[in-house]
């Protein structure tokens, strides 16, 4: 008692001092307070670094960063449009017939025997800092032949002591394109260009062959020299220049020169991560890339945190010109020329669970964020106009929200293998229109994406070429044009297809039994139940029976695969801006079943077929235009998908985060946006500062109320005392 009370003055004081303090629940160190840091968060790790098979969505936002593919997309322009990054200028694009002789520009494709782009990039630029380019002073490589030794005291990248780098030359280009054929990797994008880069198909056999070979020797994870094998599509010129030769005409080549796939690997990296023993410590290169871009991953501990800082090596790039009036307006053609990156370094946190993650972004502690279902009434309020825009409570704090339409789509597929749903009879088109009808995805959109999606007249996403806007582009099957927008048809109309199709009320009038219909998914949480119910619901309009079929994700690739399916969902995000990307998902020699393409309803229309041969391998034209065109048209009829719906992305951003303009195609915009650090910290301070009073009020009650205690407790000590004194006959 005695030392409670002692302390307790001390302790009011000590938190009266403690109200001029920084903020408690900073998570961050406080020597970081001011810095020029981004703050985010990730879900899930990246399982791979290496862009050779990299193709996530959470893995690109790292390696967009580190790698620099020859083209990207310019970061303010609307359509997206390609320009040169680490390339001098736009690929020379040549045609050529089957005696080699070239042919002019303009030439019918049929006289195309092949295609040859020719790169020439940019000299001086450097690698970042990494150890798979350090020489000793005799100019050997001081870790390409590490010992177990030599390895007893690694267990990061950033163990190795010393650290160097070179220029970037054409032939690591040409070694990426080689590595997709590499027997060890597994490009998702192989099959796709080992039939358009001439010779990759044959190449990917050499290799493997030179692979067993080696094994028998070396070990199955030997380092595979692919300098010594040539690949007769791709040629280095010089050292800034090499040339890939295509089959026939492929102009959506162009896109992929956009992608990591074809970013630059330095053989030396390679060769340093093949290593026996660094796999073990995750020291490869899918856990540390090796890149010439404006930042370097220098930290990968993905259970905790990731670190992209700026690579001190990087070449140089100016913010770019070019933007809209509204650009201007708001701001984002401020730093025109001035040399890019603005931010030093990007915390990538991982932050599981949803709700964390927004109440660091409401205290500060994070740049931006998305908005989950649970958070979007508090973020978001519709006007009257029915356009979206943050609350009053989000304005109050400086928040904005940044809109754009995905080039992506979500749909409902229907397996035209099906005896039941599949195949191109009149009573199975109609059974497809009348679900189409039925299923009412502005519905849908509303009640479970916040309205956060655009539902889909065909496969083309909005903003990708041969999209129709207005009247002429909804789709007459399911909507009739009303007021200058389109309208879902009746039920009823659905309920005449529906009879037409032989099922009356949901009666198949052959056997007299209730039409039931099975709808495969993903292994399914409580959350979606109700998404589920009310898809039953759409169908029950019809009077038909819905099945829901739910297993885990493994089991339901491979049912797709097989076509075991009847009804499924999928969905699609856009590789390049172009309507082929969208069009080859139901292109007959890509369906899953035999061929195992992207074709998952296994939809096989000739006409379809022959007129996407035609499409594919032209520029955007009225001529291209028409035959899209036509193509959509066929696919409304046929109806192989109920097309969902094209869904909107929603970010807020904090008023001290600049230069954001959503960019669904690009995704190495990092270098572009910048952070006005000084007004974070102001902000941070001001939404965060300790409350102290109600502790402070305690505490006063809390001494109050030990005044009694107090004053009875010194009394008993002096009557105890006398007592003690008495007994022992001493004068009180």
């Amino acid at each position: 008692m005695k030392a409670l009370i002692k302390y307790l003055p001390a302790l009011f004081v000590a938190l009266l001092s403690a109200c001029g303090v920084g903020s408690w629940n900073d998570p961050y160190p406080a020597t970081d307070a001011g810095e020029n840091i981004l703050y985010s968060a990730f879900a899930e790790r990246p399982k791979h670094l290496d862009p050779v098979q990299s193709y996530s969505s959470n893995e690109i936002l790292f390696t967009a960063q580190v790698y620099e593919p020859p083209l990207q997309y310019h970061y303010l322009k609307r359509p997206y449009k390609l320009v040169p990054l680490s390339a001098t200028k736009m690929p020379a694009v040549q045609y050529f017939d089957m005696n080699g002789g070239r042919l002019p520009e303009g030439v019918d494709k049929e006289e195309i025997a092949y295609t040859i782009y020719e790169i020439s990039i940019k000299s001086g630029i450097r690698y970042q800092p990494h150890p798979a380019f350090a020489r000793n002073k005799h100019g050997k490589f001081l870790y390409h032949n590490l010992t177990t030794k030599d390895l007893a005291k690694v267990y990061k990248l950033n163990d190795f002591l010393h650290a160097d780098t070179r220029e970037l030359t054409a032939e690591d280009y040409v070694y990426e394109i080689k590595r997709l054929a590499h027997p060890r990797l597994h490009s998702p994008i192989f099959g796709l260009m080992s039939d358009y880069i001439v010779g990759l198909k044959e190449y990917s056999a050499t290799l493997r062959t030179a692979a067993n070979k080696q094994s028998k020797t070396k070990g199955n994870d030997a380092y595979l020299d692919l300098n010594n094998f040539p690949l007769e599509g791709v040629q280095v010129v010089d050292s800034y220049t090499y040339r890939i030769k295509i089959k026939g005409k492929y102009p959506q080549f162009m896109y992929w020169l956009a992608m990591p796939f074809f970013a630059p690997i330095p053989w030396e990296a390679d060769h340093f991560y093949t290593q026996h023993g660094l796999a073990e410590k995750n020291i490869t290169l899918d856990w540390y890339p090796v890149g010439t871009g404006p930042y370097m991953l220098t930290k990968n501990n993905p259970n905790s945190v990731m670190v992209l800082e700026k690579n001190p090596n990087f070449h140089g790039e100016a913010y770019p010109a070019g933007g809209t009036t509204e650009d201007v307006k708001v701001g984002l053609l401020a730093d025109v020329g001035k040399p890019l990156p603005f931010i030093s370094k990007i915390m990538f946190y991982r932050d599981k669970e949803s709700i964390p993650r927004w109440n660091k972004f409401l205290q500060g502690y994070y740049d931006a964020s998305g908005i989950g279902s649970d958070s979007f009434d508090q973020a978001v309020q519709i006007t009257g106009q029915g356009e979206a825009t943050v609350t009053e409570a989000m304005r109050a704090q400086g928040i904005r929200l940044e809109t754009t339409v995905a080039a992506s789509t979500y749909y409902m597929g229907f397996n035209m293998l099906d005896p039941q749903v599949g195949g191109f009879t009149e009573s199975a088109r109609k059974l497809r229109q009348a679900i189409s009808i039925a299923v009412d995805y502005e519905e849908y959109v509303s009640i479970f994406a916040n309205g956060r999606g655009i539902p889909a007249q065909g496969p083309i996403a909005p903003g990708i070429s041969g999209y129709r806007y207005g009247k002429e582009g909804i789709n007459p099957v399911v909507y009739d044009w009303k007021n200058e927008k389109p309208r879902r048809k009746s039920i009823e109309i659905a309920r005449i297809l529906l009879a037409g199709a032989g099922y009356p009320n949901g009666i198949d009038i052959k056997t007299g039994a209730p039409l039931v219909l099975y709808f495969d998914v993903t292994a399914r949480g409580a959350d979606d139940k109700s998404k589920l119910d009310w898809m039953r619901k759409q169908f029950q309009k019809l009077n038909i029976q819905l099945v829901v079929r739910s297993t885990d994700y493994n089991r339901f690739q491979d049912k797709i695969r097989k076509g075991n399916a009847q009804i499924f969902e999928w969905g699609w995000n856009a590789d390049y801006p172009d309507p082929e990307n969208f069009l080859f998902l139901l292109h007959g020699p890509q369906r899953k079943v035999g061929n195992d393409g992207e074709n998952a309803a296994n939809y096989d229309n000739p006409e379809y077929n022959d007129l996407f041969e035609k499409m594919k391998n032209i520029e955007n034209s009225p001529e291209r235009q028409k035959i899209i065109d036509r193509m959509v048209k066929i696919l409304r009829q046929d109806a192989p998908w109920l097309w969902g719906y094209h869904p909107k992305d929603y970010g807020l951003y904090h008023t001290w985060y600049k230069n954001v303009k959503p960019n669904t195609m690009a995704h190495n915009n990092m270098k572009y946006h910048r952070i006005d650090a000084n007004l974070r910290r102001k902000k941070r301070h001001n939404w965060n500062e300790p409350v102290l009073w109600p502790v402070v009020v305690c505490l006063i009650a809390l001494m109050a109320g030990l005044v009694p205690a107090v004053v009875a407790y010194r009394k008993k000590e002096r009557g105890a005392g006398i007592g003690n004194l008495r007994e022992r006959g001493e004068n009180v």
